[in-house]
């Protein structure tokens, strides 16, 4: 999964360290050194030994990792603003949505296009939302970030602002060691994420693919494994095969969006859900006078969401949807992956 903070928050499994032997975690006024980061990474190598961890692998994870202040630096800014008002989501697509990403998703499908059928049999996904999602993370490949995982896992875990997840995710990596991948393979984005689909350790120990059959998930170099491992992670994140993401739709100038509003308060991602409407079928929306621009099944489920506003375009969007914010929870992430996807199929 990444480029920025969203590789570290989009899966919804994160391995939760142990707290035995919990070490408190820095203040934003307290200073980070050298001497209480490895004091720390003595008491991540114990909690990974109760794991079932080997000493070599939490050796070759961890012996001589250092600081990482630049890790820190990209990190801190992340945090939200609960108050900020979302941007349009127009420049969004011109930037995501952009010609030269269509035409290298166009050619990254037909390179791959005999892999297809057996994935969309097997997982149910459409190779086009495959193919989005990779153009998406890594440009289809061109870039994978080339940070030290272990060092920028451990120390995002030092800092302290997502102990949890981060020092998780650290010793997922040295389980992946353990199962063979070389500490060398081991580099991806600042926050923890790698290879083609800029998966975070715990998601490729849970979902990662041998899709070529030559006994490596080797999401790194393998297209086969790439593309498989992307599908079995929407697979397994409840992807409804035959059915849309979603489409475009038009609404009348009029229409009174304050009924159709939901009241509920989603556990995961609450902003990012907060902007949809109530579940209502196709075959209702057209009844309160939506009117879908593409293909949707009437019975099919949908909520509706108007990104830039009244008089821009709309979306009617069904669970798959809900399947990409899964991968990333951002609604121009989402939003951009379909029409990706789309653009690709075309």
């Amino acid at each position: 999964m990444l480029k920025n903070l969203r590789a570290a928050v989009r899966f919804p499994s994160f391995a939760g360290a142990a707290v035995a032997l919990f070490l408190a975690a820095p203040s934003s006024a307290q200073t980070l050194t050298q001497a209480g980061f490895d004091a720390y990474l003595d008491q991540v190598a114990a909690r990974a030994r109760q794991q079932g961890v080997s000493d070599r692998a939490i050796a070759a994870g961890l012996s001589g990792l250092t600081l990482n202040p630049r890790v820190v630096e990209l990190d801190r800014p992340q945090a939200s603003n609960p108050n900020s008002v979302p941007p349009p989501f127009a420049p969004y697509r011109e930037r995501h949505v952009d010609s030269a990403r269509i035409n290298g998703g166009i050619r990254a499908y037909t390179r791959n296009a005999s892999l297809f059928p057996e994935i969309e049999r097997r997982y149910g996904v459409p190779g086009e939302v495959l193919v989005a999602i990779w153009g998406h993370e890594t440009n289809y490949g061109s870039y994978m970030g080339g940070f030290d995982l272990p060092r920028s896992l451990a120390t995002l875990a030092y800092e302290g602002r997502r102990r949890d997840l981060f020092e998780g995710e650290l010793i997922a990596a040295l389980k992946m060691i353990d199962q063979g991948v070389a500490r060398s393979q081991l580099e991806g984005s600042w926050a923890g994420a790698f290879g083609n689909p800029q998966f975070l350790p715990s998601v490729w120990l849970r979902l990662a693919v041998d899709g070529d059959g030559d006994g490596d998930r080797d999401i790194w170099n393998s297209n086969a494994d790439t593309l498989h491992s992307i599908a079995n992670y929407f697979r397994s994140a409840g992807w409804r095969p035959g059915e849309p993401w979603g489409v475009p739709a038009a609404v009348p100038a009029g229409f009174d969006m304050g009924p159709q509003r939901t009241d509920l308060v989603a556990p995961r991602c609450p902003r990012v859900f907060a902007r949809h409407s109530q579940w209502k079928t196709v075959r209702e929306w057209k009844a309160l006078g939506i009117r879908p621009q593409g293909a949707i099944p009437d019975d099919s489920f949908a909520v509706l969401f108007e990104p830039d506003g009244r008089g821009n375009t709309a979306y009617l969007l069904t669970s798959n949807y809900r399947v990409i914010l899964d991968y990333n929870c951002s609604n121009y992430y989402a939003l951009s992956v379909g029409l990706l996807a789309d653009a690709i199929r075309r």
